[in-house]
């Protein structure tokens, strides 16, 4: 793996972005990435965001069509199964070696179990799959593991576009709950308990994904037809996606 100190910070700056942009949910699986736009809005050339979307590539986090350009990924559904395979593994490898908590990690953990549950209340759908997998870097950051950190953002990233196209909303309160039973015991100190439980939770997730759904081909067709009753203005990230 390239190591990032030799990464010019454009690069850092582009892989940052896009992943960014799908864990909080605001690109799609299967949106068109422009490098044109792209370079425009990093004021950088074509050949640097080339190279950013090959790095991207390699952590299976966009592809390439011949003469059709980049993608966000739309993860097989066997993809999504080894995808959760792997997030077991880490994840209560993770949580068995985790310190106890302190007073600031219960609190904000807590806080953001808090902004689970309004998000759920909200019935905000981007903001709750946002928040659903920085529950799982939170962790990681409070393990102070960085190399874990960076592993579980890209992981999570996978199964964001995973959540998006294959999951339902109905299992969002289970999710929540399974979160709230891993600080539980963390909290009681039992990081073995903790363990098995993002792996009971992990499993459930998996279980609730309805892995025979197809991508809707006219999806991007159908949104644009549909009529907005709002028009808000799009974010410089949104941009960026050609449609």
């Amino acid at each position: 793996m390239q190591d990032l100190s030799t990464v010019p910070p454009q690069l850092q700056s582009i892989d940052k972005a896009i992943v960014d942009a799908i864990l909080s949910a605001r690109i799609q699986p299967g949106a068109r990435l422009s490098e044109n736009q792209l370079a425009a809005l990093f004021s950088v050339s074509r050949t640097r965001v080339r190279e950013a979307m090959m790095r991207l590539e390699a952590r299976c986090i966009v592809t390439v069509s011949p003469r059709r350009g980049w993608f966000v990924s739309e993860p097989s559904a066997e993809e999504a199964r080894h995808v959760y395979g792997a997030r077991r593994i880490i994840e209560s490898g993770l949580l068995r070696t985790m310190p106890c908590l302190k007073a600031e990690d219960r609190q904000a953990l807590h806080r953001h179990l808090e902004d689970e549950r309004q998000a759920i209340a909200a019935a905000d759908r981007q903001r709750l799959t946002c928040l659903m997998g920085d529950f799982h870097i939170r962790l990681a950051e409070i393990a102070g593991n960085p190399v874990l950190t960076e592993v579980l953002r890209d992981l999570t990233a996978r199964t964001i576009l995973i959540s998006l196209m294959y999951q339902s909303v109905v299992h969002a309160l289970q999710s929540h709950d399974g979160h709230c039973a891993i600080v539980a015991a963390l909290e009681a100190n039992d990081p073995e308990a903790a363990a098995a439980l993002a792996i009971r939770h992990l499993d459930e997730v998996e279980e609730g994904l309805d892995l025979t759904r197809r991508p809707d081909p006219l999806a991007d067709l159908r949104r644009s037809l549909q009529p907005d009753t709002e028009a808000p203005s799009a974010s410089p990230m949104l941009k960026i996606i050609n449609r």
